[in-house]
C-alpha cells in the first residue's frame, strides 16, 4: 500500500501510540514471523518507501505484471502479509489488527484494505522465473512455508521491532541520511553484502568510490539467518575491522534488517531503491547479485549472468539511483598490487571469500594479502578448534514469564 505520505517514519506520536495500546487490547491480534518483521520494520523506519503498509491486491498485481505499484511507481517484489486460511476467513477489509513480535509486544496496527489467495505459482514463475521449488530456494520458501492468504493494509507503528545487538549501526533511512549530511557527503555509494570481506574488496570499493567521486556506506544485511548463528555476529565484527582500512570520512557502516527471497534481478532492483531511500546516489551491483546459487561451490547461477546489473540500470532513471558495476579483483605477487581480474593476467591470484572460508575452516594459513591479520583473529571466532566450541543454556517456564528475552539477551552478553 501506498499514499503521499512523505513522513520519515511510520512511528506515530507517543500519545497516539498510548491510544493505539489501549484499543490494541480489544483488538483481533496477529504475531508476525521473522520475515513478516524485517517486513514491517523497513515499512515502518521507511526503507521500503513510498510504502505505508502490506500490499493490497491491485499493487499486488501490477508488481507481479509491471515492476511498478498501481501509481507507476517503480516496486518490484510483493510485500505482503502472509496468513493462515482461519485467520483470512475471521477478518474483513476496515477492520483493525494488532501486530505483534514472536514474544506478543505490540509494533503497529494494520487497516485492513484486502484480504485474497493469491495463486502463488503464478507469483513464483513472474517474481523468480520459475514455479518449480526443486529449482529455486526463494520458490520453495514461497510455495511451502508462506501461507496460503494475503492481507493488505496501511500500518500505524507504535513500535520499531526491539533489538538488543550492535544498536549503534541499525541506523534508520533517516538516520543514515543525518549522518551523510553531517559528514558532508553528496555521492553515496551503497555496498550491498553479506560475504567475508577482504583485502581485494577494499581495492574493489576504493576504486568504484574513486572513479564517481563518492563516500561508501557498507550496510550488510541482518538476514534470516540470526539470531542464534555465531557467523552473524562474526560478519558484523568482522565488518567493523573492515572500515578501519579505509581513510578517514570514507566508509561508514550501517545495518538494514532484510529478509531476502533471491529473487535475483528484481530483488537487486529492490535493493537499489532501499539503497536510494537511505540516501545513496550510486549503488554497487555484482554480475550475480541476489542470485540463489551465487556462493554455492561449483553449482550453476540461476539468472544470467550481468542480469541483475542490467535491470538496475535499465530503471536508474526511474528509481533515481546509478548502477556501479562490482568488479573482482586479484593480487598479482611479483608486483605486490592487486588488480581487476578483468585485466586478464594470468599471474594474479584471485581472492574469494568463498576461499577465504575454506582455509579458515581447513584451518590453513591466510596470507596477510589476503586479509588481514586482525581480520583472521575475528574470523577464529567462527571457525573454533573443538576444544573451544560452546554450551547450552537451558530456561524453563510457563508461557509469558520471560525466557525468550532473557535468551536474546543472554545471546547478546555471550557474544
Amino acid at each position: 500500500m501506498k499514499t503521499d505520505d512523505y513522513s520519515e517514519s511510520l512511528v506515530v506520536h507517543f500519545r497516539r501510540a498510548e491510544v493505539l495500546r489501549n484499543h490494541a487490547l480489544e483488538l483481533v491480534s496477529l504475531n508476525l514471523n521473522e520475515r513478516q518483521l524485517f517486513d514491517l520494520e523497513l515499512i515502518m523506519n521507511r526503507g521500503f518507501y513510498p510504502l505505508t503498509g502490506f500490499l493490497g491486491k491491485d499493487d499486488y498485481q501490477s508488481v507481479l505484471h509491471h515492476l511498478a505499484l498501481t501509481d507507476d511507481t517503480i516496486w518490484p517484489i510483493p510485500v505482503c502479509l502472509d496468513v493462515n486460511e482461519a485467520f483470512a476467513k475471521s477478518v474483513r477489509p476496515g477492520q483493525l489488527i494488532a501486530l505483534n513480535d514472536q514474544e506478543g509486544f505490540l509494533l503497529a496496527i494494520l487497516t485492513v484494505s484486502d484480504i485474497w489467495k493469491p495463486v502463488k505459482k503464478e507469483e513464483a514463475g513472474l517474481v523468480y522465473g520459475t514455479s518449480n521449488s526443486a529449482k529455486h530456494p526463494g520458490v520453495r520458501q514461497l510455495l511451502e512455508r508462506t501461507e496460503s492468504w494475503y492481507i493488505g493494509g496501511s500500518v500505524e507503528g507504535v513500535n520499531l521491532p526491539v533489538h538488543y545487538d550492535f544498536l549503534q549501526l541499525r541506523l534508520t533511512p533517516s538516520e543514515s541520511v543525518r549522518r551523510f549530511t553531517m559528514n558532508g557527503w553528496r555521492r553515496v555509494l551503497g555496498f550491498h553484502t553479506e560475504q567475508y570481506l577482504h583485502c581485494a574488496h577494499r581495492e574493489m570499493v576504493l576504486d568504484a568510490a574513486s572513479r564517481i567521486g563518492a563516500s561508501i556506506f557498507l550496510q550488510p544485511v541482518v538476514g534470516l539467518d540470526h539470531p542464534g548463528d555465531v557467523d552473524f555476529y562474526t560478519h558484523i565484527c568482522c565488518y567493523q575491522v573492515f572500515t578501519t582500512k579505509f581513510p578517514p570520512n570514507m566508509i561508514m557502516l550501517g545495518l538494514s534488517p532484510f529478509a531476502t527471497r533471491r529473487a535475483g534481478p528484481r530483488e537487486a532492483l529492490l535493493q537499489a531503491i532501499m539503497r536510494k531511500n537511505f540516501g545513496c546516489s550510486h549503488f554497487m551491483v555484482s554480475e550475480d547479485q541476489a542470485d540463489p546459487f551465487a556462493r554455492a561451490n561449483g553449482a550453476s547461477l540461476f539468472y544470467e549472468r550481468g542480469a541483475a546489473q542490467q535491470l538496475v540500470s535499465d530503471y536508474a532513471e526511474r528509481t533515481g539511483i546509478e548502477m556501479v558495476p562490482q568488479e573482482d579483483w586479484g593480487y598479482h605477487e611479483a608486483e605486490k598490487k592487486y588488480f581487476p581480474l578483468a585485466a586478464g593476467s594470468s599471474e594474479l591470484e584471485k581472492i574469494t571469500s568463498v576461499e577465504l572460508q575454506r582455509r579458515m575452516q581447513e584451518g590453513e594459513e591466510v596470507p596477510s594479502w589476503f586479509t588481514w591479520p586482525d581480520m583472521v583473529t575475528e574470523l577464529q571466532h567462527a571457525f573454533p578448534p573443538k576444544s573451544k566450541q560452546g554450551f547450552t543454556v537451558f530456561l524453563t517456564g510457563l508461557s509469558g514469564s520471560g525466557k525468550s528475552t532473557i535468551s536474546k539477551v543472554l545471546l547478546v552478553k555471550f557474544m
